[in-house]
């Protein structure tokens, strides 16, 4: 491998002989039980990156591989599930990799084998395969046991002869597990409300900072990508949060200030609307009075003159 490039695998056989696992049943899919493999997987010590979807979990009553995703790493080891896209960088630990119980299930699954069904696009939309390592699903009991019987069923399916029902049933089966996960992220955001309301809080005052006038001189309005970096937290995440407590999504959340630091300039100050614009970092003082009305129902003139605040 050329430099420090992560070496690309395209396929779910070609994965499977990298670290030394049994040959999957489908060309598309395989399933992994990983209890009741042989011997634990290969050590991969290096990063890689796939065309396939990963969906894993690990319960809570066994310790599992540890992992690399992006620049952190972590244990497979509290009832929790990851999900991992494709393009996704990623690198599993192999220190101590022969010393522990492994457990678990992990899916691959290549987007040919969802080919000309409604999964093949909404999968897409599921926003957590795209959340941090530190974002991960953590399973209750009963959320856990759920989990791990469509599992169950997908093997069941999986070691079947295959005929023409089989890939429509396992489709339907992933579609459950990822509906169900959905579910109980929704229930992690409620869960940790106060670890959540913390970051909320968090976001308030870096907004603030951040629309300072010497703050937004020097770097301009804030992008989601930049509130979300210094959160230390990922961009999908932090939105589907602040959605759930909230309503608004961060890039709402900014807008938000926007039109604040608008209204106090527009009833404190004698700047014109274009100098008002330039200062809250629109090029175009059309794209900031186009804004202002969506979120105002008036234009920033009307606005002045109403005299409300």
């Amino acid at each position: 491998m050329a430099g420090n490039l992560p070496l690309k695998i395209r396929s779910v056989q070609e994965l499977l002989q990298l670290r030394g696992l049994p040959d999957t049943k489908h060309p598309l899919v395989s399933l992994i039980n990983i209890s009741a493999l042989p011997h634990p997987p290969k050590p991969l010590d290096l990063s890689v990156t796939t065309d396939l979807y990963f969906i894993g979990i690990s319960p809570s009553t066994q310790a599992c591989l540890k992992m690399k995703y992006g620049q952190q790493a972590y244990d497979f080891d509290k009832g929790m599930m990851k999900f991992i896209a494709p393009g996704r960088v990623f690198s599993f630990n192999p220190d101590q990799a022969e010393e522990i119980t492994l457990s678990g299930w992990l899916l691959l699954l290549h987007p040919d084998f969802l080919w000309n069904h409604p999964l093949g696009q909404k999968i897409k939309q599921y926003e957590f395969f795209d959340y941090a390592v530190n974002e991960a699903l953590f399973l209750s009991d009963g959320e856990e046991k759920i989990i791990n019987g469509l599992f169950q069923h997908i093997e069941q399916e999986y070691n079947n002869s295959i005929d023409k029902f089989s890939q429509g049933i396992i489709i339907s089966l992933i579609e459950s597990l990822l509906g169900y996960s959905e579910r109980f992220y929704q229930r992690q955001f409620i869960t940790r409300e106060i670890t959540h309301h913390g970051m909320v809080s968090q976001l308030e005052t870096l907004l603030e900072k951040a629309f300072s006038p010497e703050m937004l001189k020097e770097q301009g309005v804030p992008t989601v990508k930049d509130i979300s970096a210094q959160l230390n937290i990922s961009p999908n995440y932090l939105s589907t949060l602040l959605k759930t407590l909230t309503g608004n999504s961060t890039q709402q959340h900014i807008q938000e200030k926007i039109i604040e630091k608008a209204k106090e300039k527009l009833m404190r100050t004698d700047l014109s609307v274009n100098e008002i614009a330039f200062e809250l970092g629109f090029e175009y003082p059309q794209s900031f009075s186009k804004l202002f009305k969506t979120k105002t129902q008036l234009s920033p003139l009307e606005f002045r003159k109403s005299g409300r605040f």
